[in-house]
């Protein structure tokens, strides 16, 4: 493993230079791989391996027609490489759980049963494994248990493949039954098109990424959003001047600058009336919401957030009622502006965000 200084301090990471996808095929030849559901991560992650060389098999209930016609449109043959759940699991020697967290509480019994000894079980997220008092997932001893977890989205993962750049990702290992379940799961977070590997455990796993979700990364950015927007509305300013100063000057621009050298470099490329202000209000705005992440890092330790993903997930309406929520963002008046906006950008530009040059690195390998 390679030692990176990460802030003054130093942890370890794999990168594709010292485990290539070669050695993951090597590692990997053996097996097959049941990727289990194809909604989200499914889709990304079967492929990347797909195409990296891996012995994969997609499992997806039939009767949710959307999941297993894109399955069939992306190059899944049923009765050959896609099958229901738990054929698909039963064929698996590594079986990879990457349908969503209620529905793992759900499919559970199904999966179970079909573990042999020496099988590995995968998932790409803590949540079923450390909450397993209120999942019920408990995997059999004689099996590997082991973690991926892309820090990104399933479109992500995907996209980040194809162009060449991998996406990172943290890896663990819960139970080690075999003696090989380390390298199993590096060797397969190399195959899903990881650009590095960091250890992890399932328990800083779950509660990092449902801290992050709920805070900056989704909760906190839309929240903040909306309430600059709305300031900006009230006094005066138009939609299109609003979602500018809010959204599009953000993602077009500034957190370009944040990713390329960090946000001490994306200050100093900004006029001195910016940096003065970003200087002054930051503390200000950290002493406001820090109590509030202290509050959801409480929630998500002693399982508060998990109870509600399981419950609310879980109903048997839920997907209606998604749609609903989610139509109700979309259809604000921020959101409206932003559809605007994006219209308005050059032709090029407009393609690589909305995803439509999908296909550019070829085969994407790694």
């Amino acid at each position: 493993m390679a030692i990176i200084d990460f802030g003054g301090v130093k942890e370890e990471v794999v990168t594709r230079e010292e485990f290539p996808v070669e050695r993951a095929r090597e590692v990997l030849s053996k097996e097959t791989i049941a990727v289990i559901g194809y909604g989200v991560q499914g889709p990304a992650q079967a492929l990347n391996m797909k195409d990296n060389g891996l012995p994969v098999i997609v499992g997806q209930a039939s009767r949710f027609k959307r999941d297993w016609d894109r399955a069939i449109a992306d190059g899944w043959v049923p009765g050959q490489t896609l099958f229901e759940i738990e054929e698909a699991a039963s064929r698996g020697t590594i079986v990879q759980m990457l349908v969503s967290d209620a529905a793992q509480k759900a499919i559970w019994p199904s999966i179970e049963k079909c573990l042999n000894p020496g099988d590995a079980l995968y998932f790409s997220h803590g949540f079923s494994i450390v909450y397993k008092e209120q999942t019920k997932v408990v995997p059999p001893a004689n099996v590997d248990v082991i973690l991926v977890a892309p820090k990104g989205s399933g479109t992500s993962v995907r996209r980040n493949f194809l162009s060449g750049a991998g996406i990172n990702s943290s890896f663990g290992v819960a139970q080690d039954f075999t003696g090989r379940a380390r390298e199993r799961c590096i060797a397969l977070g190399i195959g899903v098109g990881s650009g590095y590997l960091f250890p992890t455990t399932f328990e800083a796993e779950v509660y990092s990424d449902l801290t992050g979700e709920r805070g900056v990364l989704m909760g906190a950015l839309a929240g903040m959003m909306e309430a600059q927007y709305e300031v900006l509305r009230a006094n005066g300013h138009s939609p299109s001047e609003a979602f500018n100063e809010t959204v599009e000057e953000l993602t077009q621009s500034l957190i370009r600058l944040v990713d390329e050298n960090g946000m001490d470099w994306m200050y100093a490329n900004c006029s001195a009336t910016a940096q003065r202000g970003a200087l002054d209000w930051k503390p200000r705005f950290k002493e406001a919401v820090q109590p509030v992440f202290n509050q959801l890092y409480e929630r998500v330790r002693n399982g508060a957030e998990t109870q509600r993903v399981i419950e609310v997930c879980g109903a048997p309406d839920y997907q209606e009622k998604l749609t609903a929520e989610l139509a109700e963002l979309g259809s604000s008046e921020m959101w409206r502006a932003g559809k605007a906006t994006r219209s308005l950008r050059p032709r090029e530009a407009a393609r690589q965000v909305d995803g439509s040059t999908r296909g550019i690195g070829g085969r994407g390998t790694n």
